[in-house]
């Protein structure tokens, strides 16, 4: 049997009572979620501890943001470990109906992002830098088979939108309501709505995931 510590032993029952309440099929996902409870805990620690909010407090699973977190970690993990569709399927949908985050467990998010309040927010199949921020009712999505590129430090404020082939290159920040639709942005820059729901760049001389982030190289 592999051992666990005392954190991963209880996340390991928590879930799988859960997953029990949620879909009480009695599908088994109790010895797949223990083999991949502790990847995805280092997985989400590492995520959490950067972020200047939390990183003194540790994971707690009571916080949304980083329970969905450790949600998709997991759900990833055991897709990637067993390919095991069945059980990382009831996780996705856990995480949707617990947090009202769309995160499916084939997406590749980094290693380090942030998620903020969860309610509302969807994400495609593309491309995610580190240290991007995502806030509530934010939407990556895809336009056919056309799908977008953040690269990193990209910053979502609430209801903007990224949908179709977008490069948002590194430092943007998407302001509250910004549809961005097949088009790039040079980076370094806010994007406001402009006439005709057409973006419009300002340029910005700072890194503003630095707000969020401990990086290396930043000043905190």
């Amino acid at each position: 049997m592999q051992f666990m510590d005392t954190k991963s032993e209880f996340l390991a029952e928590y879930v799988v009572r859960q997953i029990a309440a949620y879909f009480p099929d009695r599908f088994n996902i109790k010895d797949v979620v223990v083999k991949n409870i502790p990847n995805a805990l280092q997985r989400t620690e590492q995520c959490i501890g950067s972020i200047l909010a939390w990183r003194d407090k540790g994971f707690d699973y009571l916080v949304s943001g980083q329970y969905a977190t450790f949600l998709y970690f997991l759900a990833n993990c055991i897709w990637k470990d067993s390919g095991g569709h069945d059980a990382a399927t009831r996780l996705f949908l856990l995480n949707k109906a617990l947090n009202g985050i769309d995160l499916f467990y084939k997406i590749e998010m980094p290693h380090y992002f942030a998620i903020g309040h969860t309610v509302g927010m969807v994400f495609a199949m593309g491309g995610y830098g580190d240290y991007c921020v995502f806030h509530q009712g934010c939407t990556v999505g895809r336009q056919g088979v056309e799908h977008t590129i953040l690269e990193n430090g990209v910053v979502m404020f609430p209801s903007s939108m990224v949908i179709g082939k977008c490069l948002v290159r590194e430092n943007t920040v998407l302001t509250p309501g910004v549809a961005l639709i097949n088009a790039d942005t040079p980076g370094n820059c806010y994007v406001f709505s402009g006439k005709s729901g057409r973006p419009v760049f300002k340029e910005m001389k700072r890194y503003y995931a630095d707000e969020y982030f401990i990086r290396p190289g930043s000043d905190y």
